[in-house]
């Protein structure tokens, strides 16, 4: 199903509708993973900073970014907590130091998501849910701006880019029981990034 995270109205639609679905079929909600984000750029792909950055657009990719996950978690509560499910936000490195190429808000966005994800830990680890949180670095996708193999070699220890499947391995891992005592974590998939 679709779902337009950039709006609320929309967004509140898609839970009621993944609800019916459920419902329907008699499934579970093993997981969430909150995936999204957007980082509007300037011209020419040019860094939006905190100055530079509209109001509109910091409204914007906090709705995304920040708000959907967590209207989807508390709208989806009942489900998770039937399936004692998982959690899983997607921050970034951005969200912990400045970054060449990623905007403030799409920075800040991240940190708070961060934040969140603890929060929501506590919150939910009574009701059997956990919340972790995996925070990417520089991953070999079509999100990357120009300039990146900078970055490779000078501040990654790997000396390379991470690949999706990388990311996703690290997902399955916080979904499944292999992590069944794992809560309120930010794992850092970047081959040494932020070190």
């Amino acid at each position: 199903m679709q779902v337009d995270l950039a709006d609320t109205e929309d967004t509140e639609r898609a839970i009621a509708e993944l609800k019916v679905r459920l419902a329907a079929e008699g499934s579970r909600l093993a997981a969430l993973v909150n995936n999204a984000g957007i980082s509007p750029k300037g011209p020419n792909g040019a860094r939006l900073n905190a100055i530079e950055t509209s109001l509109d657009d910091w409204r914007h990719v906090f709705q995304v970014n920040f708000f959907a996950p967590i209207m989807l978690a508390r709208g989806l509560l009942a489900e998770l907590e039937r399936a004692k499910g998982t959690v899983v936000n997607v921050t970034s490195i951005a969200g912990s130091r400045v970054h060449p190429f990623a905007g403030s808000a799409y920075a800040t966005s991240k940190a708070a998501l961060m934040a969140l994800t603890r929060e929501m830990a506590a919150d939910f680890g009574p009701r059997g849910i956990r919340v972790n949180a995996i925070s990417p670095g520089e991953i070999d996708t079509a999100i990357l701006s120009p300039g990146t193999g900078r970055i490779v070699a000078e501040q990654i220890p790997m000396h390379r880019l991470g690949e999706p499947e990388e990311v996703a391995k690290a997902i399955y891992f916080l979904c499944s029981d292999q992590s069944s005592y794992v809560n309120g974590t930010e794992l850092h998939i970047n081959g040494g990034q932020h070190v």
